[in-house]
């Protein structure tokens, strides 16, 4: 069992810069495969990055969107770089019991914990 607490949100404006962190609970990090996903109003929620174990990376919904991992924190961050309005979103993080080092995944069903979540506002 982990449990997830995402932080970072907030507003800003277009072309700005935020890194969202989450942070997990547990002595157990490392086993867990990371996601962040995101479900802006009146969409589907949505994978925006993953990371295996060892730090393998899927391909990135969007460039600018860098996550990555620090297991001696237990925390999981998102860089998200040249944010634009259509990034407006409740950011969740999930994590998965991996038992291969470096996979990861990108469907939300393959997760068994989620965060809160965390409200990011683009500004125009």
């Amino acid at each position: 069992q982990v449990q997830l607490v995402e932080s970072g949100g907030g507003v800003v404006q277009a072309g700005g810069s935020l890194r969202l962190s989450c942070a997990a609970s547990g002595r157990t990090f490392s086993s867990y495969a990371m996601g962040w996903f995101r479900r802006a109003p009146g969409k589907e929620r949505e994978n925006v990055a993953a990371i295996s174990r060892s730090g393998d990376l899927a391909d990135s919904v969007k460039n600018q969107f860098t996550i990555f991992r620090d297991n001696d924190k237990n925390t999981v961050y998102l860089q998200m770089n040249n944010l634009e309005p259509m990034d407006t979103a409740v950011y969740y993080c999930a994590a998965k019991n991996a038992p291969g080092t470096s996979l990861y995944y990108t469907r939300s069903e393959s997760y068994e914990f989620w965060g809160q979540g965390t409200q990011v506002t683009v500004s125009s």
